[in-house]
C-alpha cells in the first residue's frame, strides 16, 4: 500500500531512493512542507528546550539505524503521491514495525520523538521544524550545523537545536531554494528564497561562509498582523493607526523607511489592508513575501542569472514592465537600486497610492537614499531636478524603528511638503517621544500629533475623510 519493498528490514537495497538529509543524499527528493502543515499534524509542537541532552544522544544513534531501514523498506516515489498527513501516518506505522523487529527499548515519548524527527527529515526542514511551528519566533538564524539562534520579543537567544553535520544543513538549504526554482552551491553560494508561507530565506554557503552554511529565515506569523494589532502592541497609538488608515485609503504615495528588522514589510502589509478591493495591484519583490488580501493582485518576483550567467530579471525590469500592465497601484517590496527612479516616475504619472520600503534611519535620510539610488542608475540629472521628482512623487514617509530594548515603534509619520530652494521640505505629523525606561529596562514613551495640518488635506477631502482626519489630529495633539 505504501510502496514497501520485498527487501528484509535491516538490509540495504541496490535501488534505494536518495532522500534529503541522509549523508550523501539528494536534496530534491520531496517538496518542502510548510510549518503550518507540520503543526497541524500534531507532531511538531515541542519547544526546542524540552528535550534533554541524554534523549538527543540516545535517539541520534537509533535514528540513523531506523532511518536506513526505513529507506530500504519504502519507495519514496509512492510517498510523493500522498498528502503530508498520510505520509506521516504511514511512516509512523513502518517505524513502529522496525522498532519492534529490532527489539529497541524506547519509551512512548522517545518513539514519538523518533517518528517526528524522521518525518521532519523527509518532509520538512529537519531540526528546524519545531522552531517553524512556534508563532512567537520572528527570525531563525543558523550559523553552521551546531549553532541555531532565534529572535523572540526582539531579543536573540541561542537554542539547543543542532544539525548532524554541515552536509545535512546544506541539503536543507538546497531543498528550500530548489522549491522556488533557484540553486545554491559553491559556484552560486548566495541565494534569496522563500518558504511556502512567504517567510523570507537567505542562504550563504561555503566557500563564502567559512564555518559552514549560514541560513536566515524571517518568519511570518500565521495570525496576520493588522494596524489594530500594532496599536494593541504599542507600535503606534490609536490616533496614529487611524491616520495610517486614512493615508492608505486616500491613495497617497507612501515610502516606509526603517532599518533591518524594524518591521517595514509588516507595516506595508498592514497598509495594504485599506486598498479598495476593486483596484488592480501589482507587486514587485526579490522574494515574494507580501500578503495582500485583495482579489485583483499580480505578484512579480525577480530572477537571478542561470548557470550561463544569463536570464537575470532585475527589480528595475519588473517596475518598468509594471507600467505596461495597466496597474492602479504599484507596490515594491524593497527599493534598493536604480528602480527608485522608475517608481518615482510611476508615482508621478497617475499611479497614485503606490508604496515601497527603503532602508534608512530617519525620514530625511530616506530622501537622501532615494537620491543616491537614482544616481546608481547612471542618471546625470541635476540634484535639484531629482529632488523635485521626489517632492512631486512621495506624499508620506513612515519611519519604523527597532529600539534598544527590542521593541518596534513607528517613530515618525512625516509628510513631504515640497521644495524650499534646493531642499526637500518635510513636516512631521506624528512622532514618538522617548520619556525614559521602566524597572525592567523597557523604553517608555508616547506617540503624539504635532498638530500641523497636512498638506494633503484637499486630497483627503476628495475621498470624504476630512472629518476623520480632523478628529485624528486633535485627539493626541499637544
Amino acid at each position: 500500500m505504501f510502496g514497501k519493498r520485498n527487501t528484509p528490514i535491516g538490509t540495504t537495497s541496490d535501488k534505494q531512493s536518495p532522500v534529503p538529509d541522509v549523508p550523501g543524499g539528494s536534496s530534491a527528493a520531496l517538496p518542502v512542507a510548510t510549518a503550518t502543515a507540520a503543526a497541524s499534524s500534531g507532531t511538531v509542537s515541542m519547544a526546542p528546550n524540552t528535550r534533554s541532552a541524554d534523549m538527543d544522544s540516545r535517539l541520534s544513534e537509533v535514528k540513523v539505524s531506523v532511518f536506513n531501514d526505513l529507506m530500504a523498506t519504502v519507495d519514496l516515489g509512492e510517498f510523493a503521491k500522498l498528502d503530508h498527513k498520510s505520509v506521516r501516518e504511514a511512516i509512523g506505522e513502518i517505524v513502529g514495525e522496525i522498532i519492534n523487529m529490532r527489539n529497541l527499548m524506547l519509551s512512548a515519548i522517545e518513539q514519538q520523538q523518533l517518528i517526528t524527527d524522521i518525518c521532519n527529515d523527509i518532509l520538512g526542514l529537519g531540526p528546524l521544524e519545531p522552531l517553524l511551528a512556534r508563532d512567537d519566533i520572528a527570525d531563525i538564524m543558523v550559523n553552521g550545523y551546531d549553532k541555531v539562534y532565534i529572535e523572540t520579543d526582539g531579543l536573540i537567544q541561542l537554542t539547543d537545536i543542532k544539525f548532524r553535520d554541515n552536509q545535512q544543513l546544506m541539503n536543507i538549504c538546497q531543498r528550500i531554494v530548489q522549491a522556488v526554482g533557484r540553486r545554491v552551491d559553491e559556484s552560486s553560494p548566495i541565494c534569496d528564497a522563500r518558504l511556502q508561507d512567504g517567510s523570507r530565506v537567505n542562504v550563504i554557503a561555503p566557500p563564502l561562509a567559512i564555518d559552514g552554511p549560514a541560513l536566515t529565515i524571517r518568519k511570518f506569523k500565521r495570525d496576520r498582523l493588522t494596524l489594530d494589532k500594532l496599536v494593541k502592541f504599542g507600535t503606534i497609538s490609536n490616533a496614529g493607526g487611524r491616520l495610517l488608515e486614512i493615508i492608505g485609503h486616500c491613495r497617497l504615495n507612501v515610502i516606509i523607511s526603517g532599518g533591518t528588522g524594524s518591521g517595514k514589510t509588516t507595516l506595508l502589509n498592514c497598509l495594504t489592508n485599506y486598498i479598495d478591493r476593486n483596484e488592480r495591484i501589482i507587486t514587485c519583490e526579490d522574494a515574494a513575501e507580501l500578503q495582500l488580501q485583495q482579489p485583483h493582485v499580480v505578484r512579480l518576483e525577480t530572477r537571478p542569472p542561470n548557470l550561463e550567467g544569463v536570464g537575470q530579471v532585475t527589480m528595475r525590469d519588473l517596475v518598468r514592465n509594471c507600467l505596461r500592465m495597466r496597474p492602479e497601484r504599484i507596490i515594491v517590496g524593497e527599493v534598493r537600486g536604480p528602480e527608485a527612479f522608475d517608481l518615482l516616475q510611476a508615482m508621478n504619472t497617475g499611479h497614485d497610492g503606490s508604496m515601497g520600503t527603503i532602508h534608512a534611519n530617519n525620514p530625511r535620510e530616506c530622501i537622501s537614499r532615494i537620491e543616491n539610488m537614482i544616481a546608481m542608475g547612471g542618471y546625470t540629472l541635476p540634484a535639484k531636478t531629482v529632488r523635485e521628482q521626489i517632492a512631486g512623487a512621495v506624499n508620506v514617509i513612515v519611519q519604523a524603528s527597532r529600539l534598544r530594548d527590542g521593541s518596534r515603534k513607528i517613530t515618525h509619520v512625516s509628510e513631504v511638503v515640497g521644495m524650499e530652494g534646493d531642499v526637500v521640505t518635510l513636516q512631521d505629523l506624528f512622532i514618538y517621544e522617548i520619556q525614559g525606561e521602566d524597572a525592567q529596562g523597557r523604553i517608555v514613551g508616547r506617540h503624539r500629533s504635532t498638530g500641523l495640518r497636512p498638506a494633503f488635506y484637499e486630497r483627503v477631502r476628495y475621498f470624504g475623510k476630512e472629518r476623520d482626519l480632523a478628529d485624528v489630529m486633535e485627539e493626541s495633539s499637544v
